[in-house]
């Protein structure tokens, strides 16, 4: 079975195509700057050069015709036809308390899926475009949903709930959702794995470090508690986004400096973070050159972002009565070795033992950081969200 993997987002369009007889990628690419006329689709093929096409493509529905025309071209493509796709999984932000998994989509699905707009105006109203571009090109191949939300539904009450008035979360669902779902379980199944341990008796932390971050308590395999919470915009210090802080500032900011509430909600998602703080960059990379260079600022944006990881990792620690394992993935999590030798050095009152080696070592593959015998193993697994949702959306047909 051929299952095509789509992330849609509001100008963009992101794909993957997976043979699942061995879980091999036969092509990948990449649609942007939808809307407009000059519309570049990228397109890759293993072994094959980089296939990069400008054109005008003003709606999703097009963009999936180019990637459907692209994955089909003879001399570029890698299928017969496109009937040999068989199944179409999306990737969706916000499933709220509807989706506790991956579902396939019939009219009830989407119905609900519009009814979550509210919850995630920025993604879920793309990916529903994503969705019905995919129903005009392909009418008859069955489509499947995977939920950002949905594996922290195991959540407890103590976990998701707000102290706030009770008529919130009654009426309006207001709480925590947590996100970077696919990418926590994914990565802590493969941890389990690598460790030859069953997931069931190992207490996990998470940490999905990217532009956006987070980090999610997994015991015995389920979410236990997340730091994103009913958006994105909470938790741990990221490339652009504030994290935590006192909800009191967000009036007093309005006050002093007369500003919207709409500005600022995007000085704290798009002007705050490594970026405010460093006065250089959301990118870690170029905040990390800098501090060697002798940037101060660039230091405090590293000090602080490093020891909000820390912070949480403890917490998480205390909240599962113990740690076993904590791993590191996303783009900053995989390979920025001076974040994970900051955060573990500062984890050795819980036994991490961080291996200086090891941690400096890149690879593709799954990997110990820690020393031998460390009481707390820490790794580094590089996700595969796209994975997940090519597994989930396989398995919901065979199960059909």
């Amino acid at each position: 079975m051929n299952v095509l993997v789509i992330n849609a987002g509001s100008s963009s369009l992101k794909y993957q195509l997976y043979n699942m007889v061995d879980e091999s990628v036969l092509a990948k690419g990449r649609v942007e700057r939808i809307g407009m006329d000059s519309s570049i689709l990228t397109h890759e093929v293993e072994g094959k050069p980089e296939v990069r096409e400008v054109s005008e493509i003003l709606e999703h529905t097009t963009a999936v015709r180019k990637v459907l025309d692209m994955l089909t071209n003879r001399r570029f493509g890698v299928l017969k036809s496109i009937n040999d796709i068989q199944a179409v999984g999306h990737r969706i932000v916000h499933g709220g308390e509807s989706f506790k998994q991956s579902v396939l989509i019939d009219a009830d699905v989407k119905l609900e899926i519009k009814k979550l707009f509210d919850l995630a105006p920025l993604h879920n109203p793309a990916h529903m475009m994503g969705i019905l571009a995919v129903e005009a090109n392909l009418p008859d191949v069955p489509q499947a949903v995977v939920f950002d939300t949905a594996f922290h539904q195991t959540m407890p009450k103590s976990s998701y709930l707000y102290a706030i008035p009770m008529v919130l979360y009654n009426k309006h669902k207001i709480r925590r959702y947590g996100f970077h779902g696919t990418s926590h379980d994914y990565v802590s199944k493969q941890a389990a794995q690598f460790l030859g341990k069953p997931i069931e008796e190992l207490k996990i932390v998470s940490c999905h470090i990217g532009n956006g971050a987070s980090c999610t308590a997994i015991l015995g395999g389920k979410s236990f508690d997340t730091s994103m919470g009913m958006t994105p915009l909470e938790g741990l210090m990221m490339g652009t986004r504030s994290g935590d802080l006192d909800p009191a500032i967000v009036p007093y900011t309005i006050g002093k400096e007369d500003l919207t509430l709409n500005e600022v909600n995007s000085m704290l998602n798009k002007h705050s973070g490594l970026m405010a703080i460093s006065g250089i960059s959301s990118d870690m990379r170029e905040v990390v050159q800098a501090m060697e260079e002798g940037n101060e600022s660039a230091r405090l944006a590293f000090e602080m972002y490093t020891y909000r990881i820390r912070k949480y990792i403890g917490a998480y620690a205390a909240a599962m009565n113990g740690l076993d394992v904590i791993l590191f993935t996303a783009g900053v999590g995989e390979n920025s070795a001076p974040l994970r030798k900051k955060v573990c050095e500062g984890l050795t009152f819980l036994g991490v033992e961080l291996d200086e080696e090891r941690n400096q070592v890149r690879s593709d593959e799954t990997r110990r950081i820690t020393r031998d015998g460390s009481k707390v193993e820490a790794l580094v697994v590089p996700t595969n969200e796209e994975l997940l949702i090519a597994r989930d959306t396989y398995s919901l047909l065979k199960a059909e």
